[in-house]
C-alpha cells in the first residue's frame, strides 16, 4: 500500500502528464488515501478531466475536487446555451428533441429522457467543453425498454466477467426492478468505473446504485 506522500506524487505527475490541462495550478493533498484537488483551472473540461485522471491513479480510494474554474471569455447564458443546443443536435447519439438544456449563471442543466445510458452520458460530454461553461448536471431519467430483471442480472454478471480490467468475484449484481446495486470491493477506481459502465450497457437498466468499495 502507498503512503500518503507517494499517492500525493504519483497523482501529481498523473496530472503534469496530462496534455489538455494546466497542473500548475492544482494542489493535491492526501490523508489516508482520500485525495482532494484544488487550485484553479481555465476551463470545466480542465476540471473534469483533473478528477478523471486523478481517479485513475493507483492506490487513490476517494477524491474531493475543490478546484475552481475561472474562466478567460466570459460568455451570456444564452450564447452558451445556443452552443449546447447546436452540439446536441450535431451528435447522431443523441435523442436532441427529448434534452432541454437550461444555463444559470454559466453552470448547463440537461432535463429529459433517454432510451440508454450512452445517450444520456453523450449529452453530457457534448457540453462539458464548451466555452464558457462552468459545470455541469446531468439530470437526464434513463427510461429503458422494459427488459426481465432476471435477464439483466445475468447480462451483466456475464458483462463483468468478460471485462478485462475487472475481477468479477467480489462484485455483486442486485435488481430492484429496472435498478442495479453493485455492492463488493474493487482494486481501483478504474474498475469501479467500468463495473459501473458494464451494468450501464445491459438493456432494461434504468438506474446504477455504485456502491462498489475500493480497497487497495
Amino acid at each position: 500500500m502507498k503512503t500518503d506522500i507517494e499517492l500525493r506524487r504519483d497523482v501529481e505527475r498523473a496530472l503534469e502528464w496530462e496534455p489538455s490541462i494546466d497542473a500548475r495550478e492544482i494542489a493535491v493533498t492526501v490523508k489516508n488515501g482520500v485525495v482532494t484537488l484544488a487550485g484553479h483551472v481555465s476551463s470545466y473540461g480542465e476540471k473534469w478531466t483533473a478528477e478523471r485522471v486523478a481517479k485513475n491513479v493507483a492506490g487513490v480510494t476517494a477524491l474531493a475536487n475543490d478546484i475552481q474554474v475561472k474562466l478567460d471569455n466570459q460568455r451570456t447564458d444564452a450564447e452558451i446555451a445556443e452552443s449546447a443546443r447546436a452540439a446536441l443536435r450535431l451528435d447522431s447519439r443523441i435523442l436532441a428533441d427529448r434534452v432541454k438544456v437550461i444555463v444559470s449563471n454559466g453552470w448547463v442543466t440537461l432535463e429529459g429522457t433517454a432510451d440508454y445510458y450512452y445517450q444520456k452520458a453523450a449529452a453530457e460530454s457534448q457540453v462539458r467543453y464548451i466555452t464558457g461553461v462552468k459545470g455541469v448536471t446531468n439530470a437526464i431519467e434513463v427510461v429503458p425498454p422494459i427488459a426481465s430483471p432476471a435477464d439483466v442480472k445475468t447480462r451483466i454478471e456475464e458483462a463483468l466477467k468478460r471485462t478485462a480490467q475487472l475481477d468479477a468475484k467480489n462484485i455483486n449484481v442486485e435488481t430492484r426492478g429496472s435498478k442495479i446495486v453493485l455492492t463488493g470491493t474493487v482494486h481501483s477506481w478504474v474498475e469501479r468505473h467500468e463495473a459501473e459502465m458494464a451494468a450501464w450497457s445491459a438493456p432494461g437498466v434504468s438506474e446504477v446504485e455504485n456502491h462498489l468499495i475500493v480497497v487497495t
